[in-house]
């Protein structure tokens, strides 16, 4: 007969309740905001203040199969980010391709990535640890965390991360469909518009406003709504200098 365990306050670490109470506060922060970017920087700076041995921080984002370095915390990040992303090796492309997690204590010396690990070194980062960022229906790209101290990120450090990119991922989520959703109110609203300008400029129907726009779409291969911008801004422009 198996013993039942009970859970009780004395089996619950005093450091373990000190760290949810942290990360839980440092979550509450991590609003979803339609500025993907201003997302992004709020999640940089809570996670180098929340992981410990995090020095310098910053998120590559995945957008239509590449990765872009968005909000990063210093010019240092924004050129080791971007040398992965050339490279198409480092720990980031990695927990974004291949693994959620990958941490290095010696990057100069790591076999996995011997040409991105010396750029790193000759910049000063001897530690790295890198999170995929993804949900239950979306890979988001990874958080990436950098120290110039060698072993800087123990098994602690990647538990933390781990938690605090999974609630990272959700708000960035939240943040890419509000964006979107603006984008496509702003497109169709900019394309009524330009439907309105044709109707009372050439006498037409909606459909055949509508037919002309998407016409000129094909013949200057741009999108629907850049050209339905281009229609309405120079409207309002000729309008601004009659007035």
């Amino acid at each position: 007969m198996h013993e039942t365990v009970q859970v009780t306050d004395e089996l619950i670490k005093p450091a373990d309740l000190e760290l949810a109470d942290a990360l839980s506060a440092v979550v509450r922060t991590l609003e979803p905001e339609p500025d993907v970017e201003q997302t992004v920087a709020n999640i940089v700076q809570a996670v180098a203040a929340t992981v410990p041995g995090t020095e310098d921080a910053g998120i590559s984002l995945l957008e239509s199969g590449s990765l872009k370095s968005v909000a990063p915390s210093s010019e240092r990040v924004s050129q080791l980010d971007q040398l992965q992303h050339k490279l198409g090796e480092g720990p980031c492309v990695d927990a974004v391709f291949t693994d959620i997690v990958y941490r290095t204590s010696d990057i100069a010396a790591d076999e996995r990535w011997p040409k991105f690990g010396y750029a790193a070194a000759e910049l000063g980062i001897n530690s790295m640890l890198a999170v995929r960022l993804f949900t239950g229906k979306t890979l988001l790209g990874a958080l990436n965390l950098y120290s110039t101290q060698p072993s800087a990120f123990d098994d602690s450090a990647e538990h933390v991360a781990g938690l605090f990119a999974a609630h990272a991922a959700v708000a960035l989520a939240g943040s890419r469909a509000q964006a979107q959703l603006r984008n496509a109110l702003e497109s169709r609203d900019v394309i009524s518009m330009a439907k309105g300008i044709l109707m009372e400029r050439h006498q037409v129907t909606d459909d055949q406003a509508f037919d002309l726009l998407v016409r000129a779409s094909q013949n200057t291969n741009r999108k629907l709504h850049e050209v339905a911008r281009w229609l309405v801004t120079g409207t309002n422009n000729a309008i601004n200098e009659n007035g």
